[in-house]
């Protein structure tokens, strides 16, 4: 157990911060897979902004690398092409 002030404080907003990288981590991923599930292609195209700004501010906020958030979206671009 932390023994110092600060200690104890840094084990508290670790956990808040946890929490909160958790919440925006599954919000995205469940956008994702919503988005993957889509046959429609103007749906698809519509919903894809939005999630790719979700992407976005995971890697900006460090939930996520750069490099995987680029990946994620190639994916998705891709997906999204092949739709008829």
């Amino acid at each position: 157990m932390a023994n110092t002030k600060s200690a104890q404080k840094a084990v508290r907003q670790s956990e808040r911060h946890r929490l909160h990288n958790k919440y925006y981590a599954k919000t995205t991923r469940n956008a994702i897979r919503d988005l993957r599930n889509t046959t429609d292609k103007k749906a698809a195209e519509e919903s894809a902004p939005k999630v790719y700004a979700m992407i976005d501010k995971l890697a900006k906020i460090g939930v996520i690398h750069k490099n995987k958030a680029s990946n994620l979206k190639s994916g998705l671009a891709v997906y999204i092409n092949k739709l008829s």
